[in-house]
């Protein structure tokens, strides 16, 4: 659904779209997918390093389409995107910038991201942008000052955790896709990982990874959940890097499993 949304805004017209999900939701994959499968129609400029200290959109954007502006004043950079935009458009191709961990920026750079769009009439659309972040992007947004900014937002997702039945499907097609046999897991220790994973993608694969090669140095031919339960109790007894949800925990819902 987020993909069909995404690509749908692109052939509509969409000014400004939006994608949040949490932490390993599979945010960026998707994008990585978009881009991949994306036609020449469209010149795509991608910023992917914001962080706290981002002061202006203007130099990371001539950057990322690899532009040359006349000098580096404000004037300038706003000068050499615009005639990037529309000349681009009369090659017949919009131009899409691509903000990626847009939860970053601050209310200040949001605003200027929504004057550049002002670039756009009514019939010609030369600009599009794609914001993609966590959830606290939709916090900023929400706030008074970007009001205008909210309503020009066409497209928008939000990529939400696996249910315990899509975290199974997800295991066996990683397995189907590798080679491997779908059935590795049982049922029991797909649900314990969906518990202690909280049905985040990154978080399963982990988790998954880690519990092969238990199994691999076990002689195990099949991972249940007494291996589940070892890895967390092993990595909660490390006490490093507590992505999962409490080993207690964890038992529990194992034994109920």
């Amino acid at each position: 659904m987020a993909l069909t949304l995404l690509e749908y805004g692109l052939e509509s017209q969409a000014s400004i779209a939006l994608l949040t999900g949490e932490i390993g939701s599979g945010k960026t994959t998707l994008l990585r997918y978009l881009l991949r499968h994306m036609g020449d129609q469209v010149a795509v400029g991608l910023i992917s390093n914001t962080h706290s200290g981002f002061r202006s959109i203007g130099p990371w954007a001539v950057s990322a389409l690899g532009i040359a502006p006349a000098d580096d004043s404000e004037v300038a950079l706003t000068e050499a995107l615009v005639d990037s935009f529309v000349n681009e458009y009369a090659r017949g191709r919009r131009t899409l910038m691509i903000i990626d961990e847009a939860q970053n920026l601050s209310v200040s750079v949001l605003e200027e991201i929504r004057l550049l769009s002002n670039v756009n009439s009514e019939k010609d659309l030369v600009l599009q942008i794609m914001l993609i972040g966590q959830p606290e992007l939709r916090e900023t947004l929400s706030t008074p000052a970007l009001r205008q900014f909210a309503q020009r937002v066409s497209v928008d997702y939000h990529l939400r955790p696996l249910d315990s039945s899509d975290t199974a499907a997800y295991v066996r097609h990683r397995l189907a896709a590798a080679g491997g046999t779908v059935d590795t897991f049982d049922a029991a220790s797909l649900e314990l990982i969906h518990a202690c994973a909280g049905g985040v993608p990154r978080l399963i694969n982990q988790l998954c990874d880690v519990c092969l090669v238990y199994g691999f140095a076990g002689g195990q031919q099949q991972i249940g959940a007494d291996i589940v339960t070892q890895v967390l109790v092993d990595r909660d007894q490390a006490g490093a890097l507590p992505l999962y949800r409490s080993a207690p925990a964890a038992a529990a819902v194992a034994a109920r499993a």
